[in-house]
């Protein structure tokens, strides 16, 4: 993606206000016994941004937000003008639905933007069209109702072939939308609330009929922005693009808690051109994972991830910062991230795949990571996530060639890394360079490897046999 200085257009009377820092926003808005997990966090942040300043990468300049324009919308309407009430109580659904219908069908030149001023909106999920801005005041939350007795059903993704947890259909997202164009959803850090407590429940106790809703899904959907809201207490994955193209999702805050099942921050899932900048997360699953369709069904999609960077993001979490597959069978390819700053984490980056899947993992290129108090600094694996069925080919084996991890400082790491390959289809070009995880008395500061091909430079502990030779016709000196 070619970089671009930041540019905002902001919308006259629904202009957003100055981005606070990251920490004001968090102050705010999470409760103070909370804080703990916070703090380390931002001073990981802090940290990193100076190290990053001092080696010369001037960072601050570079943004990929600039691939999709933010325009400017004349048309504005007010929830409150179809009915809204925001007493967290009343159920806005027909208000939502009604204001949305209006915008679709009168379709004013440039879009609508649909305002949400101060207070509590519950309703049941609801889906937006295109040439909309879905904008939250300060104060603004809309929340999802605990009844999902009537809550809609929607048909599998073709690239699963079912629903992700449960054969059949799925729960449809809270906030949805399919085959549209041209949509944001922003404002001044007002909340968008999936209260996803009664899924998480049901999933524990094994009562779930169907795959739970994710709090925000598009799918086939191109030219969207989501920035400057905070999403929390997803039922399921917080935000999901699917078969989209044209992606920024920058400056948001997403939470859950760390006891959360399968709370992902974001999931870009056979998706192109997709920028993932300037946001806080701490959830109960990954924060970022890039996904492209799950075994048989991936692999007769055919349709990869590809150009997608990830940059300046912090976050806490008990599994992966940050995270490719399991899910890559339709294949993952021209991925960046950089400047990423974890602490108090399952595994800082974590590459998985497994037998079945398929696909491809390939020309990946992290850089600039932090990471404070994790079990794993890095892993790849060849044998990591369930399948959909039994119908799954076991001689269909990802391609995994071209991982780069360059400049990447660990505190309290308890286990260096772990590259697992597979051995009919090893993990080849594989190149680590400038690493260095410092560990605990208790921890296992060491490599393990397995059919791996892959150079190494400057690496701390010293990487396995498989990594050790530099130089020759691929050089971890030459990559970066």
């Amino acid at each position: 993606m070619q970089l671009q200085r930041k540019q905002v257009i902001l919308p006259n009377k629904f202009s957003l206000l100055p981005k606070k820092p990251l920490q004001q926003r968090q102050e705010k808005m999470w409760p103070l016994s909370k804080s703990v997990v916070f703090l380390p966090c931002f001073a990981a942040f802090l940290l990193i941004t100076a190290l990053s300043s001092a080696y010369g990468y001037g960072y601050s300049e570079a943004t990929c937000s600039g691939i999709v324009p933010l325009r400017y919308r004349n048309d504005k309407i007010s929830i409150t003008d179809f009915g809204g009430v925001g007493d967290g109580r009343t159920v806005n659904t027909k208000a939502f639905r009604a204001a949305i219908y209006r915008i679709q069908h009168l379709r004013r030149r440039g879009g609508t933007v649909l305002y949400i001023p101060p207070g509590v909106f519950l309703t049941e999920s609801f889906s937006l069209t295109s040439h909309m801005t879905l904008f939250l005041a300060r104060g603004a939350v809309i929340k999802a109702v605990q009844d999902t007795s009537n809550w809609p059903l929607i048909d599998p993704l073709p690239s699963y072939g079912r629903g992700r947890e449960l054969p059949g259909a799925r729960y449809m997202s809270f906030i949805h939308g399919d085959g549209l164009r041209d949509v944001v959803i922003t404002g001044q850090n007002g909340t968008i609330d999936g209260q996803g407590e009664v899924w998480w429940n049901m999933w524990r106790s094994r009562t779930l009929r169907f795959t739970r809703p994710n709090l925000i899904e598009f799918k086939n959907s191109k030219e969207i922005i989501i920035s400057n809201v905070i999403f929390q207490n997803s039922p399921f994955w917080n935000i999901h693009p699917v078969y989209c193209s044209d992606v920024v999702i920058h400056h948001v805050t997403i939470l859950a808690p760390q006891d959360s099942p399968n709370t992902d921050g974001i999931d870009p899932d056979s998706s192109n051109n997709v920028c993932i900048e300037d946001s806080y997360i701490s959830t109960g699953d990954d924060l970022v994972a890039i996904k492209s369709g799950w075994d048989e069904y991936g692999i007769a999609f055919g349709r990869p991830s590809s150009n997608i960077t990830i940059r300046r993001i912090t976050g806490s979490s008990p599994y992966a910062g940050i995270a490719i597959g399991s899910e890559t069978s339709g294949g993952i390819k021209n991925i960046v991230a950089e400047h990423i700053s974890l602490s108090n984490m399952g595994v800082g980056v974590n590459i998985k795949t497994n037998i079945g899947r398929g696909g491809y993992i390939k020309n990946i290129k992290i850089s600039n990571v932090y990471v404070e108090n994790a079990k794993y600094g890095i892993k790849i694996a060849g044998d990591t996530g369930d399948h959909p069925d039994a119908y799954y080919n076991p001689n269909a084996l990802p391609v995994v060639k071209g991982i780069h991890i360059n400049n990447v400082w660990g505190v309290n790491v308890q286990n260096a890394g772990s590259i697992q390959g597979l051995k009919g289809s090893p993990f080849t070009a594989i190149c680590l360079s400038e690493i260095s995880l410092h560990g605990s008395l208790n921890s296992y500061r060491t490599w393990k490897c397995s059919d791996v091909i892959g150079t190494s430079l400057k690496v701390s502990p010293w990487p396995c046999s498989e990594l050790r030779t530099t130089g020759g016709s691929y050089s971890c000196s030459s990559t970066f």
